[in-house]
């Protein structure tokens, strides 16, 4: 026969079930909304860091969400290039981009880049589906010039978005798929076809899909507030607070953070740059109290809203 002593038997367990109902506000409050997600800087190139991607990835899209990977290639790219025995030169942070260019950017991004990314995903389900911005019209470009200097200057096939038909996106996602993207888009008559910055195609697509969030993966904890002389992260602020600071950004998070201005102006409700050196960043920012890394807000949103 067993006895009660009145005391509680200690579950080693229960810290998971207070980091679950710590994401319940997060879960309901995002439940059935589309987040854009671009994936790029050292999480595409650690091992560890990819698969860790691929799981938050894949726990949104169990959660409820309506995840869309957008993706670039800087680093494999440019391994590919210097095998060709090809320069990899850059003007005003954006890839020179000749015709020879363009057919190894092709190549890389959706036969090299997007099918390990959808490999990865699928590891855990048939979710993935790749796409480019070339497939069912989905991105139309026209050619950017770069300015250099207050000049505009011809970097080749860089394109700049001028529209998106986002039809083939939304059958997927009803269908409880996860798109993902490679940045290269068609020009309107079909004769060109561009590398399109996959920071500004990410921006350009969370603004047409009308998402939720965007979200940014980078190299750095976020945009911080007087770099280099404090590391101090700015944990939150306003599109036109951001705007006023984009003059004196470091070139490499001019794009980042111009698309997050871009994604807030068009409808879209936060904007996020989050360190991807970092396991499961895109859960900690979503789904914490804390958050990680930089959100970038509507001017008219209230004051003390994380997540």
């Amino acid at each position: 026969m067993t006895t009660t002593t009145g005391t509680t038997r200690k579950h080693t367990a229960l810290p998971k079930a207070q980091i679950l109902i710590e994401a319940l506000p997060w879960l309901t409050r995002h439940h059935g909304k589309t987040v854009v997600i671009k994936f790029g800087g050292n999480a595409m190139v650690d091992d560890a860091l990819k698969a860790a991607f691929a799981q938050d990835v894949v726990f949104l899209r169990h959660a409820g969400l309506r995840p869309v990977v957008v993706h670039g290639g800087g680093p494999q790219i440019n391994a590919h290039l210097d095998r060709l025995g090809l320069t990899s030169e850059f003007r005003a942070g954006l890839r020179v981009t000749t015709p020879e260019t363009m057919d190894v950017v092709r190549m890389v991004l959706a036969g090299q880049v997007q099918r390990e990314l959808v490999g990865l995903l699928n590891r855990h389900g048939p979710l993935a589906v790749g796409m480019t911005g070339e497939d069912a019209h989905l991105m139309t470009a026209t050619q950017h010039f770069a300015d250099v200097d207050g000049e505009p200057v011809d970097i080749g096939r860089v394109g700049e978005i001028t529209a998106i038909e986002t039809g083939a996106i939304a059958a997927l996602l009803d269908d409880g798929r996860i798109p993902v993207i490679s940045s290269i888009a068609r020009s309107a008559d079909d004769h060109h076809v561009y590398n399109v910055n996959a920071d500004t195609a990410a921006a350009a697509l969370a603004a047409a899909l009308g998402a939720e969030t965007l979200m940014v993966l980078t190299d750095v904890e976020g945009l911080y507030a007087d770099w280099p002389a404090s590391d101090e992260v700015i944990s939150r602020l306003t599109v036109s607070e951001l705007e006023k600071l984009l003059p004196d950004l470091a070139s490499g998070m001019v794009p980042k953070m111009e698309g997050c201005v871009y994604a807030v102006r068009h409808g879209v409700r936060t904007a996020r740059v989050i360190d991807g050196r970092v396991q499961h960043a895109i859960l900690l920012e979503i789904f914490t109290d804390e958050g990680i890394g930089t959100m970038v807000v509507p001017d008219e949103r209230p004051q003390g809203e994380q997540g």
